[in-house]
């Protein structure tokens, strides 16, 4: 994801086509240790291809992918008597604790 995201800088930042040398200078200038075979399949498949078109792509991609929302929505009369029931056996293992000690404290 770094290599994906210098490549991108590099480009925002008016590099056209950004080379090994230029993504290792982002990456290091970081911190962050290099991996060039990394970097290169990066080069290698962004290669010739317009960002903004695979971004788009990408986001339409996106879309059609579940989101929690619809769960939460077809779920919510379950997790309503799910929840009372944990918070009802929470309830009982609180009392159960209490009662490990059988009065004793550990430092009394």
């Amino acid at each position: 994801m770094r290599y994906l995201a210098a490549y991108l800088l590099l480009q925002q930042a008016g590099v056209e086509s950004p080379a090994l040398a230029d993504i290792e200078k982002v990456i290091t200038s970081v911190g962050i240790d290099f991996d060039s075979s990394r970097a290169e399949k990066v080069i290698a498949e962004l290669s010739g291809k317009n960002i903004d078109e695979l971004i788009a792509q990408g986001q339409s991609k996106l879309a059609s992918v579940p989101s929690a929302g619809a769960v939460a929505a077809g779920g919510a009369a379950a997790a309503g008597g799910a929840e009372a029931a944990a918070e009802e056996q929470k309830a009982e293992e609180e009392e159960e604790e209490s009662d490990d000690d059988m009065g004793f404290g550990l430092f009394d």
